[in-house]
């Protein structure tokens, strides 16, 4: 019941998240999780936002400076909040897209908490994984399908996924 895109960097699986979203919630299903909407400069944490799917609320994510020692913008309280805006949501979803796995969910912290219930409500979760975390991905979800960045595979994983056999 969970998929994930072999995350090439950039806001590629944003863009296909965003439309599979579209697509379902026009199917009438109800859909929870974050989409990424990407700064305008490329590089590390370029993610400016997180987008709540279902509210349309949005949650800054991204720092003005790096933290010393390191290049990452990323705002490790954004993400708890747009976390904890989802929890809410994911008992009565459809599906859950949930923006990445990345850093923080590999030390169990940003949108770990959304992963988990999605994972413990049995509802079908798609997401990116950033290569960096492979191994804490696997840990998390040894079983989890990897599908192509493509509107047909994630359908055709959608339909698979909410008519198991």
């Amino acid at each position: 019941m969970i998929a994930a895109i072999a995350n090439a960097g950039g806001p590629d699986a944003q863009i296909v998240f965003t439309e599979a979203a579209a697509t379902w919630r026009k199917l009438g299903l109800r859909v929870a999780g974050t989409i990424a909407v990407h700064a305008d400069d490329e590089g590390p944490c370029s993610a400016g936002f997180l987008l709540d799917i279902g509210s349309g609320e949005r949650y800054a994510i991204r720092l003005d400076e790096a933290p010393a020692g390191t290049a990452c913008h990323l705002d490790a309280a954004g993400m708890e909040e747009a976390c904890a805006a989802l929890l809410g949501q994911i008992p009565s979803a459809d599906v859950v897209v949930l923006s990445k796995f990345g850093k923080l969910e590999a030390m169990r912290l940003g949108l770990w908490g959304a992963f988990s219930a999605s994972l413990e409500a049995g509802k079908p979760l798609l997401t990116s994984v950033s290569p960096k975390h492979l191994a804490a991905w696997k840990a998390f979800a040894p079983e989890a399908t990897w599908v192509d960045a493509d509107p047909a595979a994630i359908e055709e994983w959608r339909r698979t996924a909410a008519n198991p056999r």
